[in-house]
């Protein structure tokens, strides 16, 4: 979009998922010629602008109640955030764009959500492409790693020290390994708790550091743990710094399906922005 010179402000809503937060913008009646990369990356950082894991904005689609885009921290769009989707669902609820069981279009396929108070569950697409047993090399270092794309693609890094692992620097290695170009990968280091559950930590992708939760990943997570055998009961609680989260699924003959992220949301403030249009 070529900049007009002019100004306008944009209503916004800020909500978190499981630590994850995001800016929520409403597209369903009028049409936002907005650069979404640009605004992302200038209102996502804590110190100069809102402060966000990234943008979320909800417009008008013919088939579903509404179409869901995502923009990460550094602009780049996403084909799909479990926690973004969830906090989109409530978002979409209370602005009066759908019910309390709707359906959105996301880059990675058509999301289902129900909403019961603040808790929100969405039905993930089915996940792709599980591989248990990668090995690759990491600054010399072999390492064991599994795979799986849940709407994003995720590696996951089997751990019994979960706080001690440098999760950015590792992730960062991962993330851009020649394994997973040239889209790059997310990166889940997960530690079973003990108690049927796992911990996990995720190195995002777009973001490209640390987040307190990764709702995919919690997912990729859950499913690579239960594949390999760490984790039995379903749904499996997944703990993450930013809160926990169950994931609901299906698996038969090694295939998962009927999969559902679940969680509470939260809406923290609404505000206002200036955006040069």
């Amino acid at each position: 979009m070529k900049s007009t010179g002019t100004a306008q402000k944009i209503g916004f809503t800020k909500m978190a998922g499981a630590g994850n937060d995001f800016i929520m913008i409403n597209g369903m009646k009028s049409e936002l010629d907005i650069d979404w990369p640009s605004f992302a990356a200038s209102l996502c950082p804590v110190k100069t602008g809102v402060g966000a894991d990234g943008v979320i904005v909800i417009g008008p689609d013919s088939d579903t109640d509404f179409r869901f885009r995502i923009f990460n921290a550094d602009g780049s769009e996403a084909e799909m955030c479990g926690n973004g989707a969830r906090c989109a669902a409530l978002f979409a609820y209370r602005q009066g764009a759908a019910g309390t069981s709707m359906r959105f279009r996301t880059m990675a396929g058509i999301i289902g959500a129900r909403i019961d108070g603040d808790d929100v569950a969405i039905l993930m697409t089915e996940p792709e492409g599980l591989l248990t047993g990668i090995e690759i090399s990491v600054k010399g270092t072999a390492r064991t790693v599994h795979f799986v794309n849940t709407g994003v693609p995720h590696t996951i890094v089997l751990t019994d020290r979960i706080e001690e692992e440098p999760v950015h620097e590792l992730g960062s290695l991962i993330r851009r390994h020649e394994r997973f170009a040239p889209a790059g990968t997310n990166v889940d280091f997960v530690e079973p708790d003990g108690g049927g559950g796992i911990l996990v930590r995720t190195y995002e992708r777009g973001v490209e550091g640390e987040t307190y939760a990764c709702g995919t990943g919690a997912v990729a997570s859950a499913i690579v743990a239960h594949c390999l055998g760490l984790v039995h009961d379903v749904p499996v609680l997944v703990r993450m710094k930013g809160g926990d989260l169950k994931i609901d699924f299906t698996a038969e003959g090694g295939r998962y399906g009927d999969v559902w992220l679940m969680g509470p949301v939260a809406e923290v403030y609404t505000g206002e922005v200036m955006v040069r249009l």
